[in-house]
């Protein structure tokens, strides 16, 4: 029996993901659970584990498409019939044991803390043809290919008279396109019914779109305008051999429409803090010294963290959230500490959940993993949401200061700068001193100059003299 898998929602809403590469080919044999493929979300690459056993008889798409969920990408022969004959075992092994993003976690070794629902994959039909002719039977030993049911056929229309006026014919159903390529249409000021698909089944391409302009089909005013809007959304068929381009998705697609988002609906304001950070420094080398914190990586981000955690103890107005949609205001009563992380497919911001509840020892742990995690590009949609406020380590860079954008949903994000050795006024002297520039950006709806001063004020003065740490827990 063949058994077809669609593209699950991974738990984020989605609509589309991209195959980045198969673990198996066809003709392979397959376990429950066992990891069949990684797909690139719009957060991140997450393998993906087979809810069937059985043998892989075709893969529907390869490695760089975008598929819209729910559509199929890979069948399966397994045991059994669809008659509901057999033991229990043989229907245990057809069934799914899919249970949303928490099963691909779980199937992946890494935990999930929620977990949504998904229904089986529905079984493909098993088509019978009947003919006058006689059909040649299929040998039941062979394996076979998954059996579509066939598409129903448009009526041919009798051609006219050439001297009749020829009638404008629409299809009955809105064309089969994908949202991105609908949304290239209606800039474009294309109407869809009027192009041609070339892909499967009919369906229109972003390419169909585009010869679809540059073929000349539209009246000329639109076709100028629309051939402007193809040069500036960078889609001209012909680039220069100097030009290079690279499809805008997957994690760069999203963290673009997630600083736009909110660079124009957070009115930042962002506070700048030199410190003299030598007394940090020298704590920072005592403890990488220290039999206790042997093994572990120490750096300068780790105390800083460690410093916000205990601000927000006293600035809790930083750790929120403005609900638009409810008009409320969500204080949180934990710390997801967001880590920004470059990354080889783009700017990630997995967070450390419950971040203030940890030792030193155990976010010195926690911030390692993180960043190894990112810098494979394993990091899951579950680390990277749920973050309340955020940290960007910009001195790894040599850079001194910036103005960080809010990770959409949190109040503040502070930025570190690099560490120089600096003259500074040091004991009514000038010395060479360490010092660092904090940058603190947060959202004046839920933070006040005032708090926001307060709270960066606090964090220069532990990480000036680590000791006052003692007045403020």
């Amino acid at each position: 029996m063949i058994k077809e898998f669609r593209l699950p929602d991974l738990g984020e809403g989605l609509t589309e993901s991209e195959i980045v590469a198969w673990k198996v080919a066809v003709g392979d044999t397959v376990t429950l659970n066992q990891i069949i493929a990684e797909v690139e979300t719009a957060k991140a690459v997450v393998e993906l584990p087979s809810p069937f056993a059985g043998v892989v008889a075709a893969l529907h798409e390869q490695p760089g498409s975008v598929v819209e969920v729910g559509k199929p990408i890979v069948s399966f022969e397994i045991e059994g019939d669809d008659g509901g004959s057999g033991s229990d075992t043989g229907a245990a092994k057809r069934e799914p044991n899919l249970v949303g993003y928490g099963a691909v976690l779980e199937a992946s070794g890494r935990p999930a803390r929620r977990a949504r629902t998904f229904a089986a994959p529905a079984a493909v039909p098993v088509v019978e043809v009947a003919s006058a002719e006689t059909v040649t039977p299929v040998r039941a030993a062979e394996p076979v290919a998954p059996v579509r049911a066939a598409e129903p056929v448009a009526p041919v229309r009798v051609a006219e008279p050439v001297e009749s006026k020829p009638v404008e014919t629409r299809p009955a159903e809105r064309p089969r396109s994908t949202p991105p390529v609908r949304k290239l249409a209606k800039d474009l000021g294309v109407d869809l019914e009027a192009v041609t698909g070339t892909g499967e089944h009919g369906l229109i391409t972003r390419e169909d779109v585009r010869t679809f302009v540059g073929g000349g089909d539209l009246p000329a005013a639109a076709q100028e305008l629309a051939g402007a809007q193809v040069q500036a959304a960078g889609l001209a068929q012909a680039p220069g051999e100097r030009e290079t381009r690279t499809p805008i998705k997957g994690v760069r697609k999203f963290t673009a429409a997630a600083m736009v988002a909110s660079a124009f609906t957070a009115p930042h304001v962002t506070e700048f803090l030199t410190v003299d950070v030598t007394p940090t420094m020298e704590l920072l080398a005592r403890l990488k010294a220290s039999r206790a914190f042997a093994g572990y990586k120490l750096t300068p981000l780790t105390l800083v963290s460690k410093a916000v955690l205990i601000a927000l103890r006293n600035h809790p107005t930083l750790n929120a959230r403005w609900d638009e949609a409810n008009q409320e205001i969500v204080q949180f009563n934990y710390v997801n500490l967001g880590i920004a992380a470059a990354t080889p497919r783009g700017l990630t911001v997995p967070n450390i959940k419950d971040a203030d509840r940890m030792s030193l020892l155990e976010l010195s742990t926690a911030l390692t993993e993180l960043t190894d995690t990112a810098r494979a590009g394993k990091t899951s949609p579950e680390a990277l949401s749920g973050g309340t406020i955020s940290i960007t380590n910009i001195g790894v860079f040599g850079i001194d200061a910036g103005t960080p954008i809010l990770n959409p949903g949190e109040a503040a994000i502070l930025a570190l700068g690099a560490v120089r050795k600096m003259p500074w006024e040091y004991q009514d002297e000038v010395a060479l001193r360490q010092v660092m520039t904090l940058s603190l950006s947060f959202d004046h709806r839920l933070v006040d100059g005032e708090q926001g001063s307060r709270f960066l004020q606090d964090l220069g003065t532990m990480l000036a003299d680590p000791g006052m740490v003692l007045a403020m827990v």
